[in-house]
């Protein structure tokens, strides 16, 4: 695996608001570190700028991805699907109102 450096400025350091942000994610725990800051920002809005989008969608996040493991989150079953990555069941919340609407249907 090669280092990703963050010279195109994709690693959003807000991302870590509890430590100094990372210039680099090389290990394999670190990219899962940062997927589960990235689905949790993303999960309550705060949408990731479109590089950060382009660098996870690149096929070397794939392993980091199907490690991650985020069964709750709307945004973790978006990237595996990016992935190609074998669906997982979806263990969040499912509000009555947006399951049941008939229009979803059409969304």
């Amino acid at each position: 695996m090669h280092s990703e450096s963050n010279d195109g400025g994709w690693l959003d350091g807000a991302l870590y608001p509890d430590m100094e942000a990372p210039t680099a994610l090389e290990a394999l725990a670190d990219r899962v570190d940062f997927l589960a800051r990235l689905c949790a920002a993303w999960d309550f809005g705060l949408l990731p700028d479109p590089s950060t989008v382009a660098q996870i969608r690149r096929p070397e996040w794939r392993e980091a991805v199907d490690a991650c493991r985020l069964l709750t989150s709307p945004t973790y079953h978006l990237l595996r699907s990016w992935h190609n990555l074998p669906p997982l069941p979806y263990l969040g919340r499912q509000l009555a109102y947006i399951r049941d609407d008939p229009n979803l249907a059409y969304v």
